[in-house]
């Protein structure tokens, strides 16, 4: 075993015996892992949103950080799924992006999803949030037809204390 897996152990069972962390983690009031699913739904089909949202995470790619609304980049794109990574610029903490597309008359039902490569990560200030977020709004997706959007505090750490204009 070597010898930082031994302190995050004991540092974890630590964190136990004081309260501060649980299987069910009550104290933290969202999943156990720093992560988010948003459930999105759009009056438009979903090749639309594909190349309005890949588009914008490209160009967050591409420009100086101003906060956290930069260091993107796209992973892979099918006609039913967005694989992408975000970067934080201070820390390069990484977060996994995927974005699961359906089809349905015309419209596009999203189920988008972002979680902390960090394996100790359980408080994240909402940035899993804002990670998918960001793009979405910056894009003007939030304002086409029949948008509308789904989340919580269980399935998306911090999310009602998220602060998008800082993450």
């Amino acid at each position: 075993m070597s010898r930082a897996f031994a302190v995050a152990v004991f540092i974890a069972v630590l964190a136990l015996g004081a309260g501060q962390l649980s299987l069910s983690a009550p104290a933290v009031g969202g999943p156990l892992h720093a992560q988010c699913t948003i459930e999105w739904s759009f009056g438009i089909p979903c090749q639309e949103f594909s190349d309005k949202y890949v588009g914008q995470l490209k160009a967050l790619g591409n420009i100086t950080c101003s906060g956290e609304k930069c260091l993107y980049s796209v992973q892979s794109v099918t006609a039913t799924e967005i694989k992408a990574i975000h970067e934080t610029p201070a820390k390069h903490y990484k977060d996994d992006l995927t974005l699961t597309l359906t089809s349905s008359a015309g419209s596009c039902q999203v189920k988008a999803h972002s979680t902390s490569e960090t394996w100790y990560a359980v408080l994240d200030y909402g940035t899993n949030y804002c990670n998918l977020e960001n793009p979405l709004t910056m894009s003007g997706l939030n304002k086409v037809a029949e948008f509308a959007e789904k989340t919580s505090d269980s399935v998306c750490t911090q999310y009602s204390s998220a602060n998008c204009d800082k993450y």
